[in-house]
């Protein structure tokens, strides 16, 4: 299954703007960072005193579904939740920017080699990205497409990292990511301020994401929502996990990478005349 149309396009007016997500639907980077989340939150809650009573599989399954829930918005709101659980569980929870900075520290220390490798030059930038990336990206431009990335992840890592990969350059200082004041930034801000500083139709607005947050709010926008069901750790194929999230968003269209540059320009754009 390469791509999947759930809803055709409706309308005529062409695409002028589309914003995309980053870790998961550019960037590799960050792959595993799941894991890391969970290991760690799993310990936090392991030692609360209402979760010492529990099995470590029950504590898991909670630990994930507060993750999955909060996956693309902001990481502090996956902090906040787990402090909420910490108290639910009888523990006292700490601030959740602490939780946020831990978690941080050791996400940074699994994608370390990442990083140096790409600085270093003996890494593939390719290798890193969801397959099929730069292409997509030259197509959207050369088809006239102003681009904006926007994650949920720290803005100073986000612009180091698409530095490193070379895609800063497609978004021309449109890039936006977390800031230590969470109230000033999520993708839904700045799909309104795209609607809003270029007196756009919601149906001229393409997104890219592989989170139910980012195609949630693109739906939401009257924008027509691609979900990117990367298998990050292959990848290659479809991880259905993703897939099944990004249905209940409201995708319109659902692909596992960007290989398929051919079908995904027709089913975008239309056959070329």
């Amino acid at each position: 299954m390469n791509i999947h149309i759930v809803t055709k396009r409706s309308g005529s007016a062409p695409f002028r703007f589309a914003l995309f997500d980053f870790d998961g639907t550019i960037s590799l980077i960050r792959e595993g960072w799941q894991g890391i989340m969970t290991a760690y939150f799993l310990e936090e809650l392991k030692n609360t005193p209402a979760g010492r009573a529990k099995s470590e599989e029950d504590l898991r399954r909670q630990a994930m579904e507060l993750i999955a829930l909060h996956t693309g918005k902001q990481t502090i709101y996956q902090c906040i939740a787990l402090g909420e659980l910490v108290l639910s569980l009888e523990g006292v929870p700490l601030e959740a920017q602490k939780y946020k900075d831990e978690y941080q520290r050791r996400l940074l220390v699994h994608i370390d080699g990442r990083l140096s490798g790409l600085r270093n030059g003996t890494l593939d930038r390719e290798a890193l990205t969801v397959p099929g990336s730069y292409p997509l990206l030259d197509l959207l431009k050369d088809r006239g497409l102003t681009l904006y990335l926007a994650s949920g992840t720290d803005e100073n890592y986000v612009l180091d990292e698409a530095r490193l990969l070379r895609v800063d350059h497609y978004f021309d200082g449109r890039i936006y990511g977390a800031q230590r004041d969470h109230t000033l930034f999520s993708k839904k801000m700045v799909i309104e301020k795209i609607i809003r500083e270029n007196n756009l139709s919601g149906g001229e607005l393409l997104g890219f994401g592989d989170g139910y947050v980012e195609i949630e709010n693109v739906v939401n926008a009257k924008g027509y929502a691609v979900g990117v069901a990367s298998n990050e750790g292959e990848r290659r194929g479809i991880d259905l996990w993703k897939r099944e999230r990004l249905l209940r968003a409201g995708a319109h269209m659902i692909i596992p990478d960007y290989r398929d540059i051919a079908g995904i320009e027709e089913a975008l754009f239309g056959p070329k005349q």
